[in-house]
């Protein structure tokens, strides 16, 4: 196993990569970046049609990291980076990173004011908020949603409601071992 840093240098063949810490979507996520080509290896950080699935790490009452907030800040530092292609781990090769990360930024914008929108209501656990949003399935109600999808839905909510909590929108409580979130 190798462990890797910030800015350490491989090299291979004509290549030579530099390491990106981009977390966010993994607590340890790094890209590859070759400059002298524009390359981009992204791994999960940046996908072609589908967003990567932000979730959290640990349970709600305990999480110490804003993992939505570390993956936005990666995309702005990827961002500034000259790229000419973007490869990520699966589906389809980025050839326009910058849309793609405007893209992914306003996603995740639009995903962070619904859930506002949806507390306004008053106090909800993760699942309720989920049950409240709107996905890009083609099933129609929550209660038909495949327990999997449940389960990503409920983890992408409780990631930008972390967010909105380290952003100080948002406050959690814990109560009888489930945590209430409510706006300030």
């Amino acid at each position: 196993m190798i462990n890797v840093k910030e800015g350490d240098i491989f090299h291979i063949g004509q290549y030579t990569l530099q390491c990106l810490e981009t977390s966010g979507h993994a607590p340890d996520h790094f890209c590859l970046y070759a400059p002298e080509h524009g390359l981009l290896f992204s791994g999960d950080h940046i996908l072609g049609k589908i967003t990567p699935n932000n979730t959290l790490w640990s349970p709600p009452w305990e999480a110490e990291r804003d993992y939505l907030g570390e993956y936005l800040a990666n995309l702005d530092k990827v961002e500034n980076l000259e790229l000419k292609l973007i490869l990520p781990g699966h589906r389809y090769i980025i050839e326009n990173g910058r849309q793609r990360i405007a893209e992914l930024k306003g996603h995740h914008q639009r995903r962070l004011d619904a859930i506002l929108r949806i507390l306004q209501q008053g106090s909800m656990n993760g699942a309720q908020v989920a049950s409240r949003m709107k996905w890009d399935l083609s099933i129609s109600s929550w209660e038909d949603f495949p327990p999997a999808q449940k389960i990503f839905a409920t983890g992408e909510a409780l990631a930008h409601l972390t967010h909105l909590c380290f952003q100080k929108q948002v406050r959690k409580d814990l109560q009888d071992g489930v945590v209430y979130y409510s706006l300030l």
